[in-house]
């Protein structure tokens, strides 16, 4: 038998040479056709000063509820919260990108910054490259701050490089669920000017409470931020007050109960 200790390798007039033509090298570059680990929703809304961005802190793998502190809203600046949904490594990579641009920012020292609007357009384009490439980035973002004027900005952006902006805006399933209840408190852009920091806070906490109890890929435990052009109060350990399905057993069908 061929003695395989230290560097020796097995002899080739006993084994053959090594064929390494099954490894297929020559292939065809591979790309990611579908997300495996996910985020789900990120909500919106902008008020009278600012902007309230909210996700919950799960991360699924595929249907599994595999990672439960998964922070999906990321800071830029001290002006603008980015929320990330879907592809979770999509997403880390995006979060290099950034991290490279605020190192550059910082040594530029030239006493500009990009803002909420110039962040957004600059990722949106880097979706559409990656996009034009065949290569997308398969994420949902929402970009909240301030624009050029101090005003309230939120946008989106897709893995198409797809781009529009709106008083309330939401990805995944609170596209369905938490929409339809922002659109009642700002039914439109000329509503923002009515609503209070306290009311958009306490709208979003609500679409939270829904998406929990409605979307089974999301999670009680979520991050929230708040961007005014006085800076950005992040906080990424909130729970949901009281959480409980007690509630279901009341209803006719559930469990046992039949009458």
């Amino acid at each position: 038998m061929t003695n395989l200790e230290g560097n020796q390798q097995p002899r080739d007039d006993i084994y053959g040479p090594y064929d390494a033509s099954f490894l297929q090298s020559s292939g065809p570059n591979q790309h990611t056709q579908s997300p495996v680990v996910t985020g789900t929703s990120v909500i919106a809304v902008k008020f009278k000063n600012g902007v309230v961005i909210a996700a919950d802190n799960l991360a699924s793998y595929g249907s599994l509820a595999r990672f439960t502190d998964v922070k999906r809203l990321r800071t830029f600046n001290e002006t603008t919260v980015i929320g990330f949904g879907g592809d979770v490594s999509d997403m880390q990579y995006l979060d290099r990108v950034l991290s490279s641009l605020d190192i550059k920012e910082s040594y530029a020292d030239d006493g500009h910054h990009l803002n909420a609007k110039n962040l957004h357009t600059y990722l949106a384009k880097v979706l559409y490259k990656r996009r034009s490439d065949f290569n997308p980035l398969w994420n949902q973002l929402l970009v909240a701050g301030t624009d050029d004027e101090g005003k309230p900005f939120l946008s989106f952006a897709d893995l198409l490089g797809t781009t529009f902006s709106a008083p309330t805006l939401a990805t995944g399933f609170g596209a369905h669920l938490a929409q339809p209840l922002l659109r009642r408190l700002v039914p439109d852009e000329s509503a923002v000017e009515e609503i209070t920091q306290e009311a958009a806070v306490a709208a979003v906490k609500d679409c939270m409470k829904v998406l929990f109890y409605r979307d089974a890929r999301s999670l009680d435990a979520y991050s929230i931020a708040v961007v005014t052009k006085d800076g950005i109060d992040l906080r990424e350990d909130e729970k949901l007050e009281a959480q409980s399905w007690a509630f279901a057993e009341s209803i006719r069908g559930y469990g046992t109960q039949v009458n």
